[in-house]
C-alpha cells in the first residue's frame, strides 16, 4: 500500500521493517520510526555549516566520550564505507573490540552505529537518543538564541555513536566521515591514523568546485597528535590520488607533523587474480608481504580498498619493516569481510547484483568490474539516482556495459523523477534501450523479464544478468526487496 505521496504508508513500512531480521519487536521498530521522524526535522546530512561548535559542546557535556578510545578516521570520496568495514574486520580478527561509524545507511538507521561488527539494535538506538535528548535541547536553545542553527541530524547521530562506544566500551573506533572532513561532525575525534581514500568531484556545492578545494576539506582529518604522557605520531594513510589532490594532502601532513604512507610507494598491491566469489591477493604492507589473501569482494577497486585498510591497521599497531601483523589473522579478517550493497549478489537465474555507485567514479569502477570479472551475454541495468548527483556522468560510465536500462525512482525525496532520468538516459543510450518504470519493484520485474527475454532462436538468453545501481538509497531498497537483513 502507498500513501498520498506515492511512498509506502507507515503501516506498510513497519511491516517491511519487521521482516528485516533485526530481532526487534514491532513496538521497538515503531519507537525507532518515531525517533527517525524527530531527527528528520533537523538539518539534513547534505547541509553543513563550517563549525564544530555544536558537536564539540555536546561532547563536552557528555564528558568527551570520543577521547576514551583510540580511533582510525576515514575520509575521501569513493570507497570510504568499504575501507571502514575492512579495517573493522581486520581489527576484529586481531582481537580488538571495535566501534564503527558509517554513513549513509542502506536499509535501517541502526547500521550507522556498529559495535563488535554488528549494528546496534533499534532499542539501543532509541535509548541513546533519549539519553542525549536533554543535552540536545540545551544546545539547540543556545545556538538558536545566538542566531545559529540547531544540531543537525548527523551531529546527533555522531554524538550517539561516540557515547555508545564509550559505554560498550570499545578498544578502538573506526570512524567514517559523513561529508568532507574539516567541518564534518566526526572531526571531534583525534584519529591516530587518518585514512584518505581516492578523492573525486562530489558534493561540489558544499566542498568546493575542484579537486584542490575538495582535497583541502578531506585533509582536515589529518591533525597534529594531541600531547600526552606517551608521545605518538599521527599517521596519514593515503590512497592513489590525482596529483593536485595529493599535493594538498601532503602539504597538510607537513603542516601538522604527521607521518605519511602512500599507496604505490610505502604499500601496494603485488598480485591479484579473480577467484570464485571474490579475488585472491598478494599485498605489500608497511610490515612486509601478505600473501594468499582471499577477499570475498568483487572489483579491482576493492583490492585497492583492502591494501589501504591493511596499511591503516598496520600503522595503528605500529607495524613497520621489522614488525608484521599476524598473517593468519589478516587472512581471517579479510576472508570474513563484507561490504553490503557493493557488487553484492542477490540471486541467480538471472544473476542479480546491487551496487551503491552514486557518482561517475563509482559507476566507472562498477563498469570495470563487470567487464573484467563477468561474461554476461546480456546485462540489464536498473538505475535510480538522486537529483543532486552528476547523472549524465553516471549514465556515461554505465552505457558501455548495459544492453538495456530500466530507469526508476528509489523513493527518496531527493530522487530524480523517473521521466527526467529517462530523458537523460535516452540521450546516452538511445530510445530503444531505455525503459521507464514508476517504482523499484516494477523496475526489477521489468528488468528480469528483459533479461529472460526469448531470443530469435526461441530460447531465453543464457548468461543474462541484472544490476541495480545509481544510489545508496537504490541499493538499500533493493536489498530490502530481496529480504536481506541490515548489516
Amino acid at each position: 500500500m502507498t500513501g498520498p505521496d506515492g511512498n509506502p504508508d507507515p503501516e506498510t513500512r513497519l511491516g517491511a521493517d519487521a521482516r528485516l531480521g533485526t530481532g526487534a519487536s514491532p513496538v521497538e521498530l515503531a519507537e525507532l520510526a518515531l525517533v527517525e521522524a524527530e531527527l528528520d526535522k533537523r538539518w539534513p546530512e547534505t547541509k553543513i555549516e563550517p563549525s564544530l561548535t555544536r558537536i564539540s559542546t555536546l561532547m563536552d557535556l557528555l564528558g568527551s566520550p570520543q577521547h576514551g578510545y583510540p580511533a582510525i578516521h576515514v575520509a575521501g570520496t569513493n570507497g570510504k564505507t568499504s575501507v571502514t568495514r575492512l579495517i573493522d574486520a581486520l581489527l576484529t580478527a586481531l582481537h580488538r573490540r571495535t566501534g564503527r561509524i558509517t554513513s549513509p545507511h542502506l536499509q535501517l538507521a541502526t547500521e550507522r552505529i556498529a559495535v563488535d561488527n554488528a549494528p546496534i539494535t533499534p532499542g539501543r538506538y532509541v535509548e541513546l537518543y533519549r539519553e542525549l535528548l536533554p543535552y540536545l535541547e540545551l544546545i539547540d536553545a543556545r545556538s538558536i538564541a545566538a542566531g545559529g542553527p540547531a544540531l543537525s541530524k548527523f551531529e546527533v547521530l555522531t554524538g550517539m555513536a561516540f557515547a555508545a562506544f564509550a559505554e560498550a566500551p570499545v578498544d578502538v573506533a573506526v570512524v567514517e566521515t559523513g561529508m568532507g572532513g574539516t567541518w564534518d561532525a566526526t572531526n571531534v575525534v583525534d584519529g591516530q591514523v587518518a585514512v584518505i581514500t581516492p578523492i573525486g568531484l562530489d558534493h561540489i556545492d558544499y566542498l568546493g568546485p575542484d579537486l584542490t578545494s575538495i582535497a583541502g576539506e578531506k585533509a582536515g582529518i589529518i591533525k597534529k597528535a594531541p600531547e600526552g604522557l606517551v608521545p605518538r605520531d599521527t599517521v596519514a594513510i593515503i590512497a592513489e590520488q590525482q596529483p593536485e589532490a595529493m599535493e594538498v594532502l601532503l602539504r597538510r601532513a607537513v603542516e601538522v607533523d604527521a607521518a605519511v604512507a602512500r599507496e604505490g610507494s610505502e604499500f601496494r598491491i603485488l598480485g591479484r587474480r579473480i577467484a570464485v566469489g571474490g579475488q585472491q591477493l598478494e599485498l605489500q604492507g608497511l610490515g612486509g608481504v601478505y600473501d594468499d589473501i582471499f577477499l570475498p569482494l568483487h572489483g579491482e577497486h576493492q583490492a585497492h580498498n583492502a591494501v589501504l585498510a591493511l596499511a591503516a591497521v598496520e600503522a595503528f599497531f605500529g607495524a613497520g619493516a621489522d614488525r608484521q601483523l599476524d598473517i593468519d589473522a589478516v587472512r581471517a579478517g579479510f576472508a570474513a569481510a563484507a561490504s553490503p550493497g557493493r557488487m553484492e549478489r542477490m540471486r541467480n537465474a538471472p544473476t542479480i547484483f546491487v551496487d551503491a555507485a552514486h557518482n561517475p567514479e563509482g559507476a566507472r569502477a562498477l563498469a570495470a568490474t563487470l567487464t573484467a570479472e563477468f561474461d554476461f551475454r546480456k546485462l540489464v541495468g536498473v538505475v535510480g539516482v538522486l537529483g543532486d548527483k552528476d547523472v549524465p556522468g553516471i549514465l556515461e560510465a554505465l552505457e558501455p556495459v548495459f544492453d538495456e536500462i530500466v530507469v526508476t525512482q528509489n523513493g527518496s525525496p531527493r530522487a530524480l523523477d523517473a521521466d527526467a532520468l529517462a530523458d537523460l538516459a535516452v540521450q546516452r543510450f538511445g530510445d530503444e534501450r531505455v525503459v521507464t518504470a514508476p517504482t523499484l519493484p516494477d523496475a526489477l520485474e521489468t528488468a528480469i523479464a528483459l533479461a529472460e527475454e526469448v531470443g530469435d532462436a526461441g530460447e531465453a538468453v543464457s548468461g543474462a544478468g541484472v544490476v541495480v545501481t545509481g544510489s545508496v538509497v537504490t541499493a538499500g531498497a533493493a536489498r530490502a526487496l530481496f529480504g536481506k537483513d541490515p548489516a
